[in-house]
């Protein structure tokens, strides 16, 4: 074992002297043609700073018809294929600095058939590096043997300007709280449950992690009973990036105010293994309705608060079960009276909606927002079934609906209570495509036609990992990859597709757009068609050698013939010709256009 362990820090230690010592740095590489990559898809160049971590950011993608199981993927270590790549002149400069555990694998699990998974991994940037582009090989394996490559990633590396914002980013460990979240609402008598979500924000795993919450007698401080002797939660470990969520289900102090707390954390963890015990102090704010501080806080005990009901939410349900922004749905509320011997009577329950720039989430479908239940004894259940409408183009998450409650009790007239439901709201995706430009739109078997069009998100969800096929029997089957799309934003095809056979229909060429909502879900393909003809190569030589002396032993009438029409017919030949090489010209500047443009989105990004 230690052999083993003194062998790789010797291999280690020999690949840093062959980069930082055999590759002077005088200027940026240049970019690799990645664009041959079967498995490392990177639709965005990943960005850098000199003497900083970045993370190298890309797809893994499985075209195969097998399953990967157990897929490890990290930075290579073939120093031959680093230093002298066919694709470069001049010498490698390897980006990085090299440590003990830059070449470490890290295990991304199993790649499903036709499927993929994003990958991150994490290194710090030379500081000698001047601005320019550089690129890394990265290799990927898995234990079935199903894959085993080594694909190059280009990225940008530019000057670090050394402020304190880009040290406090550098953290190898650092956690945000509520990562993602809105802040949980809690409304007296009711316990609220809520979960945490805690992001590993640094580039390092963090082990041995403890997240401690920070208790209070003071109501001012912390709005909730405590009812356990411990609120700790632990992990293992936290992988850089990785999102874990911490549950609690507290219940309201009956003195504390309406108002927004802040809840604290001391979050206890180690960098290694073995290292030292570091420390970090998180907020994480809650909201609480109870009662409002201009009440009577004298403290004395109010014994119409003993004889009082309690009215709380029993259940409730929606119909349909999944509610789209902008359609009818009716609630079921099921009110239930908790106390166990106290009675209701006078009944009145108002619905109040959120409110998104001063406009009401939910209206009803008709009549008024208020319900009338004449009583509801200790313990018993009614149901309300309200009529609602959700309004359209709002994001999509869960909205709460308040429930205000006016009753009369025996000893208490005039009782008033309020609870909160949050209701889910969801939204259809949206996309259209642009001009399909096919150029050219009339091929022979055996050569190829350039395809370009935009596909815009119109919606208000995200598109996950978008895939366009084209499909035709006249074409070779192809699909391209082209990413995530967000709401308002577009994401470009430009693909070349191969003619197979000739055209025996009308020449569509059905173009098939896929893509995954936030569970990962492949949905329903949006079909597109669009023309291109296929016809069979005559394999005749249609050069710019034309020797009309070729036609000199040709009988006299088909020479009468030949010397009629040779003219027209040379001018056709021309005009084939130049028509072929304007359209290589013009994808040319196409293709050019499109990487100007993609590079100064990606500056401005």
């Amino acid at each position: 074992m230690r052999e083993s362990i003194f062998a790789r820090a010797a291999a280690v230690f020999m690949i840093a002297a062959v980069l930082a010592g055999a590759v002077p740095v005088r200027a940026a590489a240049e970019m690799v043609d990645t664009g041959s990559n079967q498995v490392v898809i990177t639709p965005t160049v990943p960005r850098g700073k000199t003497g900083r971590r970045m993370n190298v950011t890309f797809t893994l993608k499985n075209d195969t018809g097998d399953t990967w199981e157990d897929v490890e993927v990290g930075f290579s270590q073939d120093i031959s294929y680093i230093a002298r790549p066919d694709a470069l002149a001049g010498e490698y400069i390897f980006p990085f600095e090299v440590t003990s555990g830059l070449f470490d694998t890290k295990h991304v699990g199993t790649i499903r058939a036709g499927g993929s998974k994003g990958v991150s991994l994490s290194a710090k940037v030379r500081s000698d590096l001047p601005e320019g582009y550089y690129y890394v090989s990265v290799e990927v394996t898995s234990k079935d043997s199903r894959v085993s490559t080594v694909e190059c990633v280009n990225m940008w590396i530019s000057k670090s300007t050394g402020t304190s914002d880009e040290d406090d980013d550098d953290k190898d460990v650092g956690f945000v709280m509520g990562e993602g979240q809105s802040t949980p609402y809690g409304v007296y008598p009711n316990v609220l449950d809520f979960t945490i979500n805690m992001r590993n924000r640094g580039y390092s795993e963090a082990k041995d992690v403890n997240v401690s919450m920070v208790l209070d007698k003071d109501s001012s401080v912390f709005p909730f009973d405590i009812n356990e002797g411990n609120y700790d939660r632990n992990f293992e470990k936290i992988a850089a990036g990785e999102v874990v969520q911490l549950p609690y289900s507290m219940a309201i102090r009956s003195d504390v105010y309406t108002g927004y707390y802040p809840i604290k954390f001391e979050i206890h963890y180690r960098e290694t293994a073995t290292g030292e015990l570091l420390k970090e102090e998180e907020v994480f704010w809650v909201r609480i309705r109870n009662k409002d501080k201009d009440e009577d806080s004298s403290g004395e005990f109010n014994e119409n608060d003993r004889t009082k009901a309690r009215i709380v939410v029993d259940s409730f349900e929606t119909v349909p079960e999944t509610i789209i922004a902008g359609e009818p749905f009716k609630l079921i509320l099921r009110m239930k009276n908790a106390s166990s011997s106290i009675a209701a009577s006078n009944i009145l329950f108002s619905l109040e909606s959120e409110k998104v720039d001063n406009s009401a989430i939910f209206t009803t479908a008709s009549g008024s927002s208020s319900v009338v239940v004449n009583s509801l004894g200790a313990g018993e259940v009614t149901e309300l079934n309200i009529d609602l409408v959700s309004r359209a183009g709002i994001d999509q998450r869960s909205y709460g609906l308040t429930i205000k409650e006016t009753y009369d009790s025996p000893e208490f007239k005039n009782a008033s209570e309020t609870v909160t439901i949050d209701i889910p709201i969801r939204q259809i995706a949206r996309l259209n495509t642009g001009t399909m430009e096919v150029m050219p739109d009339s091929i022979t078997v055996g050569s190829e036609s350039n395809i370009m069009f935009p596909i815009n998100n119109t919606g208000k969800v995200i598109l996950y990992n978008v895939m366009v096929k084209f499909e035709a029997d006249s074409i070779q089957p192809t699909d391209t990859y082209v990413g995530n799309i967000k709401p308002g934003e577009t994401g470009n095809v430009d693909v070349m597709i191969a003619a197979a056979a000739p055209t025996q229909d009308e020449g569509k060429v059905k173009v098939l757009i896929t893509y995954e909502d936030e569970n990962g879900e492949v949905q329903e393909a949006e079909e597109k068609e669009l023309s291109l003809f296929v016809t069979e190569d005559m394999g005749g030589d249609f050069g710019m050698d034309i020797d009309v002396e070729d036609f000199t032993d040709m009988p006299a009438e088909s020479t009468s013939v030949f010397s009629k029409y040779k003219v027209p017919a040379i001018i056709g030949i021309l005009a084939a010709s130049t028509v072929g090489i304007f359209a290589a010209v013009r994808i040319k500047k196409r293709r050019k256009a499109r990487r100007e443009e993609e590079e100064i989105d990606n500056e401005i990004s």
